[in-house]
């Protein structure tokens, strides 16, 4: 039986990038990967956004496999080991405290959603009320909670049971004129508005998945007089847009703001490990002893990479070179890329060309693909072409990816 053959079989219908990339990988290195066939393609597509600091970096895979030939421990659950003692160290000394934040830092289970799930109970369980407010556009995960929150029809079908304990927000870009903060005030003092007050709003400060949405700093910075005004707790999902994306390590630094919680996940994990972080505020830790556990919490082999990343992405100082490559993007897509119902969005290092429909953008994809490249879609009817390479990407190599895009939209 041939390999396409086998998955065809044997695996689940639930697979899905397969069928928009369908070849068989074999190999990648920094921002090309490999097919069986030895064809390569410039990766636009990022794991997802796991692996910021490209395929098997070599700093970082250096630490993963000194640790392995050491027998370093790599199943603790939650319990004490060296790799978790510095990795927290260095987390706390070199990236939260330089910017003035004291959280607290809580392993979950590996995988993004299980952080958002463990977000929605802490908020919950601090203010003691059922409801949480999100925002229209947004994605925070797959499992019952976490799909709760996120309001791509599609996507929220496949529960199979009602998604409750949630009110979705317009996004401020959906309705012209529309004040979403004073459409939340009304709301909360209307006494006949139906929408119980939130324990939390959980927002992206760019809705990906959405659209490639950038909110405002000033936006956000209301957000957050609001949520102090009512006593509701903020949360920052910064899952696919942290960890340098937009050109600082967190995504709500432009804002100058504080988040009550901040989630982590993707490429936290330094090397495409599965690995995610819940920080809160101190004050906030009333958790019991095991109330939120998992097997694989605290992944001991993405924690050794986790603070490699950390240290790779400060000593080749990635921020201000996210910083000086999305000059290049938007002057590329803005210079290159024009044309009727087409309209350019993104910071840092994801940017999203919106050709209007679902049908072009699968077909301009696929064109991408055929020449060589790997790239998503996103947004409403997918209609957006979703560029988020590693933030390493040499500066040809992301030239020549949107040649590649612009040549696919005149094909």
């Amino acid at each position: 039986m041939e390999q396409k053959e086998i998955f065809q079989t044997y695996e689940s219908e639930v697979r899905s990038y397969c069928r928009s990339f369908p070849a068989i990988f074999t190999k990648a290195k920094g921002s090309i990967i490999t097919d069986a066939d030895g064809k390569e393609y410039i990766d636009f597509f990022c794991g997802a956004g796991a692996v910021n600091y490209g395929h098997n970096n070599d700093y970082i895979k250096e630490r993963l496999v000194s640790y392995l030939q050491n027998d370093g421990i790599l199943h603790a659950l939650d319990m004490m080991t060296d790799s978790k003692a510095d990795f927290i160290q260095y987390f706390e000394e070199s990236v939260l405290k330089p910017r003035g934040l004291d959280y607290k830092i809580m392993f979950t289970g590996p995988t993004g959603t299980n952080g958002v799930e463990a977000a929605l109970k802490l908020a919950r369980k601090v203010k003691h009320r059922e409801n949480i407010w999100c925002l229209m556009g947004c994605f925070h995960g797959m499992t019952l909670a976490s799909l709760a929150l996120t309001s791509d029809r599609e996507s929220r079908q496949g529960a199979g049971v009602p998604l409750t304990n949630v009110t979705h927000i317009p996004a401020p870009y959906m309705f012209e004129g529309l004040d979403t903060i004073k459409y939340m005030e009304t709301l909360i003092n209307d006494d006949h508005s139906g929408i119980e007050l939130p324990a939390a709003l959980i927002i992206e400060t760019v809705q990906a998945e959405g659209g490639i949405h950038v909110f405002s700093k000033e936006w956000l910075q209301s957000v957050r007089a609001f949520c102090d005004k009512y006593h509701i707790l903020l949360i920052v999902d910064d899952i696919q847009v942290g960890c340098a994306r937009t050109g600082t390590f967190f995504s709500f630094e432009r804002a100058n703001i504080i988040p009550d919680i901040v989630i982590l996940s993707k490429s936290i994990g330094g090397y495409g490990l599965p690995f995610s972080l819940t920080l809160f505020k101190p004050e906030l830790d009333i958790w019991k002893p095991g109330e939120h556990n998992g097997t694989f919490r605290g992944n001991q082999l993405a924690i050794v990479a986790a603070k490699a990343g950390l240290e790779y992405m400060l000593m080749h100082q990635i921020e201000k070179e996210v910083i000086r490559k999305e000059t290049i993007i938007h002057d590329y897509l803005t210079h290159n890329i024009t044309g009727e119902n087409i309209n350019i969005r993104g910071i840092g290092c994801i940017f999203g060309v919106d050709v209007g429909s679902g049908d072009r953008a699968s077909a301009i994809t696929k064109t991408c693909f055929e020449n060589g490249l790997i790239i998503e879609r996103a947004g409403r009817d997918n209609s957006v072409i979703k560029l988020m390479p590693a933030l390493t990407i040499p500066d040809e190599l992301l030239i020549k990816g949107m040649d590649i895009i612009k040549n696919s939209i005149n094909n």
